[in-house]
Formats: structure tokens, C-alpha cells, sequence
């Protein structure tokens, strides 16, 4: 009997594709094929996510779709967050669904595709799901740069979110196994790696690693083909002057920094059990700047959380104007079964939470064009991605993978690093022409 294939989609945050990457290694490990298309697979797979309502329509719709369009004798399998934390109702729901398995049963995974297919693993070995997401190996990917889940989970108790729930406690990786995983990463020609978490400015606090965040990045560092290292997802709370110099200072880590504010208004971060307020933010802002006047900043920002008013959307308006951030993204809030937030009062209507959302994205989009202005004509640094109708795209420190705009080149082949002069703004994206020998 031939290895049975399978096919997996993914859909949600780098977290999750990471995790899609190591259930690709493990199932190859397992004697599985790949198939290039669902039509052509013996099972097909689907990573949920399920961090907002919107993300659990989209997670749904792609289950469907893929029941759609596999051959009627292949069977079906529904993993990741939606499975985790909805899994009855997902089968109660989509009976077609042959099984459903959360991230806590993902050492059973390979068995119970092995029963799905009559397939007989070779040489496996079953692990605790700890040592699948953070140990096994992964894939090689064509792209130039990956992401590297340096922790799982958060202890945060923020009212509106649900991943603890999902995830569970924080739960950080040894910083030798995180090397050893760069390294393997940079081997196969990622030269950036952007280190991911639920809360990583919190990284090392439960397993006492010393100096936390800041002696990770000092200690991988001098990885052997690393030329950036780029963190995603600061929470506020965790942000010290050690964190923030390192970030300036070191030569490989990108000056971009990912706070996780949700907010201005003191009163309702307050509400979200999340710190900071108007006066604290700009403060943070400005000590970064501070450190390096070319830091790049981003944020991300709930609106219509239960009780915001009119008056503390114009306050976060003015946050926008004030501090000019180089990127900025607006959610609407979603109230997520179980979560303190959904039983509040006041909770906003969604036609006005949606009128807010393209207020504010629209003054940011003036704001982010404004910044990129302030590059042109100046010489930068950048990561050849992909090409894209014959044009390479590439990326700054000042762009994260997927999430920002591009750059978009006159030359360059992929995974070149190459010295760039900006002359043209469109939107979110830039135009540059390569600087001749350099």
C-alpha cells in the first residue's frame, strides 16, 4: 500500500502556522506524503483559528470548502484553536468531519490518521504535545525568512481574550532548544527569523531563565546566518529599559517594535485589565524614539470594546496623530464566549463599532503615507522576499512579514540582501531602485 497524502490548510497568526509546520514534519516522520492539491489527498487537514468571531467564520468556511472539494472516499480532520476550545459543537455541527483534535491532543494525532487510513507508521515514536510543537523539525521553506515560537500560552487576564482558555499558561521554551531551532532555520537559507509568542516580552519568567527576553537575543545573536532578528507581540507590561535598549542597540535585532496597546483610554484598558493609559503610551513612544529616532512602531487596537464612548475613539484619534505610528491595525471587539468582556454592559452596536473602525484606519493610512515620506530619497537595508509579476518585493526592518506594507524593487533575486534608495510612495507600499555597488 503506497503512503497515503495528506493536505493542510492554515489559517489564523504565525503561531498557528508554526504549529502547521511541525505537524508537516511530524507526519512526514511518519512515512506520510503531501499532496499538491485537496482534491488529490487522502486526508485533508484544516488548522483552525479561533481568536475572534470573524476568524471563526473564516475557519469554518475553509472546513466546508474542503469538504468540497475532496474525493468523496478521503477523509476529513479539524485541528487547532477552534477544535480546541469548540470542538463538540464543530462535530455536533459538521457531522462530514471524520475527527476533530485540539492542541492538547496533538500527540495522538498521528494515530488517529493512522486509523483513518490503515496506514502503518513507520518508526514512530509518540511524544507529549510539549515536545511536538517545540522539538520536532520542520520543513524547508522557500522563503527567506521564518517564524520561531520561542513560548506557548499566556497568563494574562485580560477580560476580552479568550486564548488562555484556548492555549493555556505560559509555557517558554529552554534557550538552547530556541538556538538549536535558528540554527536549523538559517541553515536551510532564512536569514531573518522573527521570534513569536502569546506574550513573548514575558518569555523565561516560568522557567527562571535569566534575564528573560533581552539574554535570549543576546544569546542568539551570533547564529551563523542570521542577519535580523524581528520580535512580534509586546504587551505593555512587560516592556523594560533593558528590553528596549537591547532592541536599539543590538545590530541584528530590528528596531520594530509590535506594543500591543488595545487602547488609550485609562478607564477602558482598565476595563480590559490591560495597564496604560493616553499620557503612559505617548511616554513609551517617545522613550523609544528616544533610543532610535528610526524605531519602527506598530500597535494594534480593539474598537468598540464594551462602554467606549465617542469621546475616547477622538482620544485614541489623537494617540494616532500625536505619536504617528508607522503601522497601525483596528479590530472590531468580538465578545467571546466565556470572557469577562461579553457579559458587560454597554456593549457597543456593530454598525457603530464598524463606522469607528474606518475612522481611525483612515487617519492611520494618512499617517503611515506621511512616515513612509519621510524615506524618500534616504538609503536602507532590504530582504529580497519574492518576485511578483517580475517585480521583486522586499522588506525593511521597518516592514514585518505579512502584516506591512512592501517594498517594491527596480532589481534583486530572492533572499538577496540589498542596499536600497526609496523614491516613491503608494499606500502602504514604497518603491526603491537598487544603490549600485553596495
Amino acid at each position: 500500500m503506497p503512503a497515503p497524502t495528506v493536505w493542510l490548510s492554515t489559517l489564523g497568526c504565525a503561531k498557528n502556522q508554526v504549529d502547521s509546520e511541525k505537524i508537516i514534519a511530524i507526519l512526514s516522520e511518519a512515512g506520510y506524503g503531501w499532496a499538491d492539491a485537496p482534491e488529490d489527498a487522502d486526508v485533508v487537514m484544516v488548522n483552525t483559528c479561533a481568536f475572534i468571531e470573524e476568524a471563526r467564520a473564516e475557519s469554518v468556511e475553509a472546513i466546508i470548502e474542503m469538504e468540497d472539494r475532496k474525493r468523496p472516499e478521503a477523509r476529513s480532520v479539524v485541528i487547532g484553536c477552534m477544535a480546541q476550545r469548540f470542538g463538540s459543537e464543530v462535530e455536533a455541527a459538521l457531522p462530514e468531519v471524520d475527527a476533530v483534535l485540539g492542541i492538547d491532543r496533538y500527540g495522538e494525532l498521528v494515530g488517529v490518521i493512522d486509523g483513518l487510513t490503515d496506514w502503518e507508521p513507520i518508526g514512530w515514536r509518540r511524544r507529549p504535545v510539549m515536545d511536538i510543537l517545540h522539538a520536532t523539525g520542520r520543513p524547508v521553506s522557500e522563503l527567506p525568512y521564518a517564524y520561531l515560537k520561542v513560548a506557548e500560552g499566556c497568563d494574562k487576564p485580560c477580560t476580552f481574550c479568550a486564548i488562555p482558555s484556548i492555549r493555556g499558561k505560559q509555557r517558554s521554551r529552554r534557550p538552547v532548544e530556541i538556538r538549536e531551532e535558528l540554527e536549523l532555520l538559517t541553515a536551510a537559507g532564512a536569514s531573518e527569523i522573527v521570534l513569536v509568542a502569546q506574550d513573548l516580552a514575558a518569555y523565561g519568567r516560568d522557567i527562571d531563565a535569566p534575564g528573560g527576553l533581552p539574554e535570549l537575543l543576546v544569546f542568539l545573536s551570533d547564529v551563523p546566518g542570521l542577519a535580523r532578528l524581528r520580535l512580534l507581540y509586546l504587551h505593555p507590561r512587560e516592556i523594560r529599559e533593558r528590553l528596549l535598549v537591547e532592541m536599539t542597540t543590538n545590530d541584528v535585532v530590528a528596531p520594530y517594535f509590535d506594543l500591543s496597546l488595545q487602547h488609550v483610554s485609562g478607564p477602558l484598558l482598565r476595563r480590559m485589565k490591560r495597564p496604560g493609559n493616553f499620557d503612559k503610551h505617548v511616554a513609551l513612544v517617545r522613550r523609544i524614539r528616544e533610543l532610535q529616532p528610526d524605531a519602527a512602531l506598530r500597535s494594534s487596537f480593539i474598537v468598540g470594546f464594551p462602554g467606549e464612548t465617542d469621546a475616547e475613539v477622538d482620544e485614541l484619534s489623537d494617540f494616532l496623530v500625536e505619536t504617528g505610528l508607522d503601522w497601525a491595525g483596528f479590530f472590531p471587539y468580538s465578545a467571546e464566549p466565556g470572557t469577562p468582556a461579553a457579559a458587560m454592559d454597554d456593549q457597543v452596536p456593530r454598525d457603530i463599532t464598524m463606522e469607528r473602525l474606518r475612522q481611525l484606519t483612515s487617519i492611520q493610512e494618512e499617517v503611515t503615507e506621511s512616515r513612509h515620506a519621510e524615506w524618500l530619497g534616504r538609503v536602507d537595508r532590504v530582504l529580497v522576499d519574492q518576485v511578483e509579476d517580475e517585480v521583486p518585493i522586499g522588506r525593511s526592518y521597518r516592514q514585518a512579514p505579512e502584516i506591512d506594507g512592501v517594498v517594491r524593487l527596480d532589481d534583486g533575486r530572492v533572499g538577496e540582501w540589498v542596499t536600497v534608495e526609496y523614491t516613491g510612495v503608494f499606500g502602504p507600499d514604497m518603491e526603491a531602485v537598487l544603490v549600485p555597488g553596495r
